[in-house]
C-alpha cells in the first residue's frame, strides 16, 4: 500500500473545506494510498512538515492556496530525497490550480488529481528562494499578502478589490534598473516587474499563450506605466491579447535574469502571493527542474512539452 500525506492549511480560501475525513481516506484508499492529514498552524509550517517526512512517502498533497503550495515546494527543495508532490487548490484565487485544470469542487478535484500523471516541473528561484509561478513587484501588488485574511475568508477574491480601494490615491512609483539577461546588459525605468512560469496571474487567464512548465525557462515582463489610466488600459489589453504584443511592456523568455535597482524599492517582492522581504537591491532569477508533481490530465498537452518523461 502506498503512503500519502495531505498538508492542509485550514485558513485558506473563502470558508472552503476538504470533503469529510472519511471521504478523503476512502477516496485515496481506492487509489491505493494509506493517508494522513497534517494541519498547518502558522506560516512556513508546510515547509517544515514536508522537510520532516520520511523518504518512503509516495505522495504529498498541498491542500491550500498558492502560498501553501509554495511552502511545500520550498520544503521539498531542501530535502536530500525529494518527494512527489501535488496541488489540491483551496485558496482564494488559485491561479496555479486553475491553470492546471482543477474545478471549484474539492471532492471532484481530488478525483481529478488521483487520475492524473506525474510530471517533472520547472521551479523558479529569486536568489535561493523558490517560487512556483510568479515573482512580482510594483504598486498595489501588496494586496496579495496584505489583504486581511478574515476579509478574504468572508468575501473571497472581492476582498482584494476592497483592500485595493484604500490605495487608489497612491502615486505610481517607477524604478530605474540595470538588468542582465542572456549575457546582455540593459537599463530602463519601469513601474511593474513580473517574472512568471504561468499562463495565469492574479485571476487573469491566458496572459501567455505558450507557457510550458517543463522547458527550463521563465517569462519576464517589465511594464512602463506612468498613470492609473495606463494601468487600466494595459490591464484591458492583457485580458484580450497576448502580453508580448502589449504596448509599454518589455518581454523576454529566459533561464537567467539579474535585476539591479538603482532607486530604493518602496515595496517588497511578492512571490506566489506572499511577501518576500530583502534588503538587497540586486536579485538573481534562475530555474531548475528537479521536482516531480502529480498533475491533472486536463491541460497536460497545453502545459508540457511533448518530449517530457511521463512516468
Amino acid at each position: 500500500m502506498k503512503k500519502c500525506v495531505i498538508i492542509k492549511n485550514p485558513e485558506s480560501g473563502k470558508l472552503k473545506k476538504l470533503p469529510s475525513s472519511d471521504e478523503v481516506y476512502d477516496t485515496l484508499l481506492k487509489y491505493g494510498y494509506n493517508t494522513e492529514i497534517k494541519y498547518t498552524k502558522k506560516k512556513k509550517d508546510a515547509t517544515e512538515i514536508i522537510k520532516s517526512l520520511p523518504d518512503d512517502i509516495d505522495l504529498v498533497i498541498s491542500a491550500g492556496g498558492d502560498g501553501t503550495l509554495n511552502e511545500v515546494v520550498t520544503g521539498n527543495e531542501q530535502r536530500k530525497k525529494k518527494l512527489t508532490i501535488a496541488n489540491l487548490p483551496m485558496g482564494t484565487t488559485n491561479d496555479v490550480g486553475n491553470m492546471y485544470g482543477f474545478t471549484r469542487n474539492n471532492y471532484k478535484n481530488l478525483e481529478i488529481l488521483l487520475k492524473g500523471v506525474k510530471k517533472k516541473i520547472d521551479v523558479c528561484f529569486i536568489d535561493k528562494t523558490p517560487f512556483i509561478y510568479v515573482a512580482c513587484l510594483g504598486d498595489y501588488i501588496d494586496m496579495a499578502y496584505n489583504t486581511p485574511r478574515d476579509l478574504k475568508k468572508k468575501y473571497g477574491k472581492v476582498a482584494y478589490a476592497l483592500y485595493g480601494l484604500k490605495q487608489i490615491t497612491n502615486k505610481i512609483n517607477r524604478y530605474k534598473v540595470r538588468y542582465k539577461i542572456d549575457g546582455k546588459e540593459y537599463t530602463g525605468e519601469y513601474s511593474f516587474f513580473f517574472i512568471t512560469n504561468s499562463s495565469r496571474v492574479a485571476g487573469v487567464d491566458d496572459i501567455y499563450y505558450d507557457v510550458k512548465l517543463n522547458d527550463n525557462m521563465f517569462e519576464v515582463a517589465f511594464a512602463d506605466l506612468k498613470t492609473k489610466k495606463d494601468i487600466l488600459r494595459t490591464f484591458f489589453q492583457i485580458t484580450n491579447n497576448d502580453v508580448k504584443s502589449v504596448k509599454n511592456i518589455t518581454y523576454y523568455q529566459t533561464d537567467n535574469l539579474e535585476i539591479e535597482f538603482l532607486d530604493k524599492q518602496k515595496t517588497s517582492w511578492c512571490i506566489d502571493g506572499e511577501e518576500y522581504k530583502s534588503e538587497n537591491n540586486i536579485f538573481k532569477f534562475s530555474v531548475k527542474q528537479d521536482q516531480k508533481m502529480l498533475m491533472p490530465k486536463e491541460n497536460i498537452n497545453k502545459l508540457f512539452k511533448e518530449n517530457d518523461e511521463k512516468k
